[in-house]
């Protein structure tokens, strides 16, 4: 009778540990999911009423259309490097067909702090060159294509450049952030002129519980100074033969933007403070008229519109591809 007794105690101890080992092997937590994929495209696309850059008019104040992506490696949370291409349409002095913008750099980030830093290439094919025979072929690049443009101003056919900047961020919380960045460049507009530009901006993005149906509304303004320098001899004038000392000149703009899932409309006002003729030796703007006297632009050169205030409405689509899976 022991026997039985023990064998079915033996009996329930092992069915109960086999119960107890299966209830565990139920309960095991599952493998950990796989690390997320550190490669992503970002898309960008966009149709404003004028392509403006640092307050001054790409588009000779018409409608400009722009695309783009950007492939993006994410070496750890904190860490990404990028590289993308755009391309915007434009109306140029030298009858550029295109603006098409290179670029790449790596974007540390610190908690609220996220940083960029990288180097652009603006690229304009497509150009000719207005000017003497001899300044083109020696300081353009090209053939002349007529000595002058109609309103007597001059350009290169070659007007691409580069430059190298660095980008800062603060995020103090959802709905303020803060920064600033500063560009460098040997040559801007390939004039042979230096120039560092150094902008701020402030985004003030609205409650959540402002709007609904996912829309969402934010406040931005951007304030830059571009220090510029003195130009070679192909657009020399009488009183600085060896080349133009651009006028260095403020910008800034203000604007209030609505967004839905990956589109936004932003509606901004665009001023700078350079005069019609500091605009006009500086743009060599094609559709410059008028006389407007200045030490860099002497008379009979014209004026020129592409610097003052502007209103421009824009709409773009950003994405990427994880964000759509």
């Amino acid at each position: 009778m022991k026997r039985i007794t023990v064998s079915l105690v033996v009996a329930a101890t092992l069915a109960a540990s086999a119960a107890m080992a299966a209830d565990m092997a139920v309960k095991a937590p599952p493998p950990p999911p796989p690390p997320p994929n550190p490669w992503d495209i970002a898309v960008t696309a966009a149709l404003m009423s004028d392509y403006n850059f640092r307050g001054i008019t790409q588009s000779d104040h018409r409608p400009s259309t722009q695309a783009g992506f950007e492939p993006r490696y994410n070496f750890s949370k904190d860490l990404q490097g990028y590289i993308g291409v755009s391309g915007e349409s434009i109306d140029f002095p030298n009858r550029a067909s295109a603006e098409i913008d290179f670029y790449g750099g790596i974007r540390p980030t610190f908690d609220k702090l996220a940083l960029d830093f990288g180097g652009w290439y603006y690229y304009y094919p497509g150009g000719q060159c207005f000017n003497t025979p001899i300044l083109c072929t020696t300081l353009g690049g090209g053939p002349s294509v007529a000595a002058t443009l109609p309103n007597l101003n001059v350009v290169k056919q070659n007007v691409s450049f580069v430059e190298g900047y660095g980008k800062a961020t603060y995020t103090v919380n959802d709905n303020f952030n803060f920064g600033g960045s500063i560009w460098g460049s040997p040559s801007v507009l390939n004039s042979g002129a230096p120039g560092i530009y150094y902008a701020g901006n402030v985004t003030l993005t609205a409650p959540s519980t402002w709007f609904q149906n996912g829309i969402g509304a934010y406040v931005s303004g951007d304030v830059g100074w571009w220090q510029l320098g003195t130009s070679d001899a192909f657009y020399g004038v009488p009183g600085f033969p060896a080349g133009i000392p651009y006028k260095s000149y403020a910008n800034w703009d203000l604007g209030l933007a609505f967004t839905w899932k990956a589109f936004t409309l932003d509606l901004r006002y665009y001023q700078s403070d350079l005069s019609k003729g500091d605009c006009n030796a500086f743009t060599s703007d094609h559709t410059a008229s008028g006389i407007a006297t200045t030490p860099i632009n002497p008379s009979p050169l014209p004026g020129s519109n592409w610097c003052g205030a502007t209103f421009i409405a824009k709409l773009s689509f950003a994405t990427s591809i994880n964000a759509l899976k």
